[in-house]
């Protein structure tokens, strides 16, 4: 069976049908490691119903040999075994399965594919590098519609770059730079020659110098791995890889400290896995030698890639243009509400507190919107730090940490009436005190219109608050007068108290 290089709109993908249950999933074959994530159908905001890695080091010696690991190659067949029984166990409608560097590179590579097709009954795409880097920067796009930088994937055998232009792609490359790839250059007696070698590669990309000033948004478990160490080993208080932002300067020296880390040290980094120790050394000198050819401004780690990259490919470009965090948060409050959601409803009723909303902080008000209502069906003792984890730390894209600390305080206000619980913190810790206190008259706001209404949409609007000159005024009109009563007015003063205002119910006409 010959290779299949297939290029261009992802439409043409190759696919495996398992079940009828609407769900989606992609299976990919890098050189390090092979993942399997199951979303629950193809809409904007992917949230993932499965997601589980096998390191398989497919390409581990692939520069020596040209061929795949024979070990690897028997550890894949066993994973994608498991992938395929999940997949039909979890009524999976339409399996994508990509392979990438090491079975587009290897001698051997087609013949694997051919044994896989053959034994588990699905069809693989070998992704061309280009096509490789093409999906791997829309899956950044996917969750930072507004990234303008350049989306750079590490995987075990090849390195993809691409230049993003404020959400387009540009530019694109790929390298044969990767942990795997290069480790038997690694431990040579002149270290130069390895850094003279990725540096030969890197300066071949003439538009490389473009990524002066501007960010560099990372992709691949090597990078990741990273992240996580320098999160651990500086004491940050939000476990979140995506939107992970890190200034050069700040990087460049963990860096360097990370490649004299001996392995046991490494073993002790909480969160990091203990099977890519061989490899992070090597990562972080190819990241390192990135950041001083290219000098980036900063380095934004992302957790969408390839994978996700796939999957939008096939949206329409009418979904690919909604906004992740509030589709997001759509798909979340449809599961969870009382009621149909209706953030927009009391976005609009929100406005007259926040008369200088940004774009952004609007964004995240209407997030904290839609979800105000989730936790309804929580203990009332814990419906407030419950919902303020759910968001802090669920997997949405569209929002950094800081946007993440500001949506969950607010709907910690919204069921408790305050920001002061103990877990509270850690998401001040994120945010200036102009920002929390922000979060704290939404999340006010939104518990008087959640105990006025009972949650119900359709009775805001008849509701207006006006705040004023040491006033905020809340007008009911007379067809919603009997959802007054004392619970409300406590629930008016304290959104007047965060405002330092008086707080007063008027009856309109």
């Amino acid at each position: 069976m010959q290779e299949k290089r297939i290029d261009g709109p992802a439409s043409g993908l190759n696919t495996g049908t398992f079940g009828t249950g609407g769900h989606v999933g992609v299976i990919d074959i890098g050189s390090n490691s092979i993942r399997l994530v199951v979303y629950d159908r193809l809409e904007r905001g992917f949230l993932p119903l499965f997601n589980e890695k096998a390191l398989c080091g497919l390409g581990k010696g692939l520069s020596e040999t040209n061929q795949l690991s024979e070990e690897g190659v028997t550890a894949a067949f066993d994973s994608l075994a498991r992938f395929a029984a999940v997949a039909r166990g979890m009524e999976v409608t339409t399996l994508h399965v990509l392979a990438t560097a090491a079975v587009r590179d290897a001698g051997n590579g087609a013949a694997f594919v051919e044994e896989v097709e053959r034994r588990l009954g699905f069809d693989i795409r070998i992704l061309s590098g280009t096509e490789e880097a093409r999906l791997s920067a829309l899956g950044v796009l996917c969750a930072m519609p507004q990234a303008d930088g350049m989306a750079g994937d590490l995987g075990g055998g090849s390195m993809e770059l691409v230049d993003l232009r404020v959400g387009n792609i540009g530019q694109q490359t790929t390298l044969p730079l990767g942990p795997l790839r290069l480790a038997a250059l690694d431990g040579a007696p002149n270290r130069k020659k390895l850094i003279a070698h990725i540096d030969q590669h890197l300066s071949s990309v003439p538009w490389l110098s473009g990524l002066k000033g501007r960010p560099l948004y990372a992709v691949g478990g090597g990078w990741r791995s990273i992240a996580k160490a320098h999160m651990e080993m500086s004491g940050y208080p939000l476990h979140i890889l995506h939107e992970y932002r890190l200034q050069t300067p700040v990087l460049v020296e963990f860096l360097d400290r990370l490649q004299q880390i001996g392995k046991s040290d490494l073993k002790a980094i909480n969160g990091v896995s203990k099977r890519r120790l061989d490899t992070i050394p090597m990562a972080a000198l190819l990241m390192r030698r990135l950041l001083t050819l290219a000098e980036p401004s900063s380095v934004v780690f992302s957790a969408y890639g390839l994978r996700e990259g796939c999957l939008f490919d096939l949206l329409p470009d009418a979904d690919k243009a909604l906004d992740p965090l509030i589709e997001s948060a759509r798909k979340i409050a449809a599961a969870a509400g009382r009621f149909p959601p209706h953030g927009e409803e009391l976005l609009d009723w929100t406005a007259p507190l926040f008369p200088d909303d940004t774009p952004l902080r609007r964004r995240l008000r209407h997030a904290a919107c839609i979800l105000s209502d989730t936790a309804w069906a929580e203990h009332p003792d814990y419906r407030a730090e419950n919902a303020f984890w759910k968001v802090l730390r669920a997997p949405i894209p569209g929002f950094d940490h800081a946007g993440r600390a500001f949506v969950a305080l607010a709907l910690m206000a919204r069921y408790v009436g305050n920001i002061d619980l103990p877990a509270a913190e850690i998401a001040k810790k994120l945010l200036d005190k102009e920002q929390a206190q922000q979060a704290l008259v939404l999340g006010v706001a939104l518990r008087l219109a959640h105990t006025f209404t009972g949650g119900a949409p359709g009775i805001l609007r008849d509701t207006p608050l006006r705040p004023g000159l040491g006033k905020l005024q809340f007008a009911i009109a007379p067809a919603h007068a009997a959802l007054g009563g004392d619970v409300v007015k406590r629930r008016l003063e304290s959104l007047a108290a965060a405002l330092g205002q008086a707080g007063e119910i008027i009856l309109l006409p």
